[in-house]
């Protein structure tokens, strides 16, 4: 049983770093045993609340959900009365009278913090503007599974201080992982997001930096990962960001020999091929974004099982 000190996950912040590795070994533990046949969660339900479009998001909690003998509801903003005025803490506490856990993924995190306060079920950010705990979850087990250990390993960071970079950071520095973010003037996580990085790398004895030239961040690292430019929400931007991402922040193979030999490639997904990143990189031998997409179906497992007790 895996057990954690919070009711909720917004973001990697709520987790320690034990509860991160617990997670984790659980999810290699349930991806080693493939579809096992005990149904922990059964009679269980999941409301699936989503304000922005997904794959991999639904998917693997609707199949998590599923193996593990739950049920789910997904609702998207249309479903909601939401759109029609009611308020995040009305629906918060009528959603909490029906099923047994939440994920959202919603345009801003304050939405999540306002379901956080008023649902007596735990809550699961499925992303916000700011976050993605469990994608981030997702990748820290795609390096433990790759590189055995997250002891001396460094990451690099290429692109926008998105919310993927926002908790990918927090989480490398929770885990005592060296990174170098190679991110324009301008698109740098939020100070609050780089102090609580810098202070938990520095507790970790561990190195955190962020730089303008992505061949700096990528030298000799063991990890590169990147996500696309134009976040969902940030469409109106595209013009702009392209003209500052690229080509100078796009990860291609010239950049990629910089890394280690044995260096691996994330991405979330999904991938906007020919702008932060190549076919040639997405598909190449140090490519392991299959692996990171297969994986947040067992970590969202593992998430459920910690807050949603059968």
């Amino acid at each position: 049983m895996i057990s954690l000190s919070k009711n909720y996950l917004a973001s990697i912040i709520d987790l320690s770093d034990k509860e991160i590795l617990a997670l984790i070994k659980h999810a290699i533990e349930s991806k080693g045993n493939g579809k096992n046949t005990q149904q922990p969660l059964k009679g269980k339900t999941l409301a699936l609340m989503f304000e922005k479009p997904s794959t991999r998001t639904r998917l693997s909690f609707e199949t998590a959900m599923f193996q593990l003998g739950g049920n789910t509801i997904y609702m998207n903003s249309n479903d909601l009365q939401l759109s029609r005025g009611e308020s995040i803490e009305d629906t918060a506490k009528t959603i909490s009278l029906y099923v047994d856990c939440l994920v959202a993924r919603v345009y801003s995190h304050e939405t999540i913090i306002q379901l956080v306060q008023n649902c007596k079920i735990p809550v699961i950010n499925g992303l916000s503007d700011l976050y993605h705990p469990c994608q981030i979850l997702a990748d820290l087990m795609t390096i433990l599974e790759h590189k055995k250990s997250f002891d001396g390993l460094s990451l690099a960071w290429v692109g926008d201080g998105n919310n993927v970079c926002n908790d990918l950071l927090i989480g490398c520095a929770k885990m005592g992982i060296n990174v170098k973010a190679a991110i324009p003037e301008g698109y740098e996580p939020p100070q609050i997001v780089l102090d609580l990085v810098t202070k938990e790398a520095k507790s970790k004895s561990s190195s955190f930096d962020i730089v303008r030239e992505p061949i700096d961040a990528v030298k000799n690292v063991d990890v590169v990962v990147t996500d696309t430019f134009v976040s969902i929400g940030n469409e109106k931007d595209d013009g702009k960001r392209r003209s500052a991402f690229l080509p100078k922040f796009q990860v291609n193979e010239k950049l990629m020999s910089n890394s280690k030999d044995d260096a691996i490639f994330m991405h979330c997904l999904p991938a906007k091929r020919g702008q932060e990143v190549t076919s040639e990189v997405i598909d190449g031998k140090k490519s392991v974004v299959w692996d990171e997409a297969e994986n947040r179906l067992h970590v969202q497992k593992s998430v459920l099982m910690g807050l949603v007790h059968g």
